[in-house]
């Protein structure tokens, strides 16, 4: 097992042994492919992740399956498993959605969290504030990551929870193929922390209003990612 993976996300090792295996693959496929170590049109191979991962084959089945419902793999009969391409043009119809129900996603969460969830989120802001001065990419998209977990289960919305669940990997891998070209990162983990503080401080406007102004700068470097594809 790969050891830069014994803490995902920011979970304890002993709590991550007690995910089921299929979350565990998942977990350690879907970071392999959004940080692009497996990369677009790679073909997957149950065999190998299974050994690589120490995990069994149906587990892994299971997890990419998951993956292929969300996007980030093909599996296309008689050719294999294939990691999808990166459409840049595509990110800017997911980002129309996601600006929608991540705004409904962020006001549900400040109404809805619990004193000890908003307390979770407060500290999330703190990590990721401290991330924007590191500008260590990996651990930003750990805490992205989590945070999106976060909002997803405490908004207690499950139609909106599905949605984002689509939307999220493909979000992730396509950001950390290009941020380095474009993007401000410390920038950007302050506009998360921003959406965090909101939640944790139960400010359901504030946390709608830091929403879009996340999405709107994420937009910005998606079209400037698309400027620069033009370009070259």
């Amino acid at each position: 097992m790969d050891r830069g993976l014994e803490r995902k996300e920011g979970v304890p090792v002993k709590a991550e042994a007690r995910l089921s295996l299929t979350e565990q693959a998942y977990r350690q496929i879907e970071e392999r492919i959004v940080t692009l170590r497996l990369e677009p049109g790679e073909v997957l191979s149950e065999a190998s992740l299974s050994l690589e991962l120490g995990i069994g084959r149906t587990p892994i089945r299971e997890a990419l399956q998951r993956l292929a419902r969300e996007g980030l793999v093909n599996i296309l009969p008689r050719r294999g498993i294939l990691v999808s391409d990166i459409n840049v043009r595509n990110q800017l119809e997911l980002l129309a959605v996601r600006r929608e129900v991540e705004r409904l996603m962020a006001r549900l969460c400040a109404v809805r969290a619990s004193q000890e969830e908003k307390n979770a989120f407060l500290t999330l802001a703190a990590n990721l504030e401290e991330t924007s001065h590191t500008a260590d990419d990996v651990e930003f998209m750990r805490l992205d990551r989590r945070m999106n977990g976060m909002i997803s289960r405490v908004c207690r919305n499950d139609y909106a929870r599905s949605a984002m669940g689509l939307m999220h990997g493909l979000s992730r891998r396509f950001w950390y193929q290009h941020y380095k070209q474009v993007l401000d990162l410390s920038l950007c983990a302050r506009l998360h922390a921003a959406v965090a503080k909101a939640i944790g401080n139960g400010d359901s406007s504030g946390a709608a209003a830091a929403s879009d102004t996340l999405i709107n700068y994420i937009e910005k470097f998606t079209r400037a990612t698309l400027d620069q594809s033009n370009i070259n």
